[in-house]
């Protein structure tokens, strides 16, 4: 037990001081950083919905596919990431280390630390698009802006490296496995139609004897 203790003590200690690098403590919030870290869970909401509003426009079977699989990983993503939340309780680094860690800007997060639910909602929505569309022009904004999203938090004060760490392997996991779980369910209702045209098939050239 001692000796967890002391690993998690260590632990602790490593990732405040790795945070302190990025965090500038001077309670004056660039600009830029405030604009992602402040929108960064509109924008990748609004995503699917955009995506999904573009598809049924231009009649694109693929593109409504898409969108109602990042909306999908989206929201397994966010009950994910709020069921560990409030099963760890992890405090906020501003607060648990006041003296070390300044939040930038006004605006004070009240839920807990870990893991980042603006970094795993940005991660979830980068690797869905990128999934689908793997092209570079797709995949390098997509996770650029996932990765500013998970500076800007620790730059902000509002979380420690590994609630942002967590946060990348929720967000992308959570998309992962809802691509993969939609190609199988795709390739089961493709194989049963498939077992059903041909069992059609059978019936009628049986009856045309």
């Amino acid at each position: 037990m001692l000796v967890i203790q002391a690993s998690l003590v260590k632990s602790q200690n490593m990732d405040i001081s790795l945070l302190n690098k990025f965090n500038p403590n001077t309670g004056v919030e660039n600009p830029a950083w405030k604009f992602v870290s402040n929108n960064a869970v509109y924008i990748s909401a609004a995503t699917p919905l955009t995506l999904m509003a573009i598809g049924i426009a231009n009649h694109d079977q693929k593109l409504k596919q898409v969108a109602f699989n990042t909306g999908i990983a989206l929201v397994g993503n966010t009950a994910i990431t709020m069921i560990m939340k409030n099963s760890i309780q992890r405090q906020r680094p501003f607060v648990t280390w006041g003296d070390k860690v300044l939040l930038q800007g006004n605006t004070s997060p009240t839920d807990y630390s870990f893991p980042s639910g603006h970094t795993s909602t940005a991660f979830s929505v980068a690797t869905s698009v990128s999934m689908a569309y793997p092209k570079w022009y797709v995949i390098a904004p997509s996770f650029a802006f996932a990765g500013a999203t998970a500076y800007s938090r620790m730059y902000r004060g509002a979380h420690y490296p590994t609630d942002v760490l967590c946060g990348m392997v929720v967000g992308s996991g959570s998309a992962y496995l809802t691509n993969k779980l939609q190609k199988m369910m795709f390739r089961k209702r493709m194989t049963r139609q498939a077992r059903v045209a041909a069992l059609e098939q059978a019936n009628y050239q049986t009856a045309a004897y």
